[in-house]
């Protein structure tokens, strides 16, 4: 009485359709399972993986910069505005962080590059 529920191990049977040599797409004979037709083909594989077309070499990251560069905080006790200093020196109580932004170029006061899109302090 023969077992159906157990599959076959005959890789003949089993196996898939025959895969096919990446560089000359010549059928690979059945058996020990073969990524190339021949030791040539094989050589050209590894020279296509290995040799030709290396990618140049990316670019060194850019140095690191203070987050506090260019940025501009809010006192939430006295609402004054400060560019680059995360504590007010006249409360003494940490700033919120509200973005990065510089002096308006119409009145001299801080703005937020958001605020200078979006047209104006909100």
């Amino acid at each position: 009485m023969t077992d159906t529920t157990t599959p076959l191990r005959n890789g003949t049977v089993t196996a898939p359709p025959q895969p096919c040599c990446p560089v000359c797409n010549a059928t690979l004979s059945p058996g020990r399972s073969k990524r190339y037709c021949s030791d040539r083909c094989r050589q050209t594989g590894w020279r296509r993986r290995n040799q030709a077309g290396q990618p140049p070499e990316p670019p060194p990251p850019p140095e690191p910069r203070s987050r506090r560069t260019n940025t501009i905080y809010e006192c939430p006790v006295c609402d004054g505005r400060y560019l680059e200093e995360q504590r007010c020196p006249d409360c003494n109580t940490f700033c919120v962080r509200l973005g990065r932004g510089g002096t308006c170029p119409g009145c001299d006061d801080l703005i937020t590059i958001d605020e200078l899109l979006l047209g104006g302090p909100s």
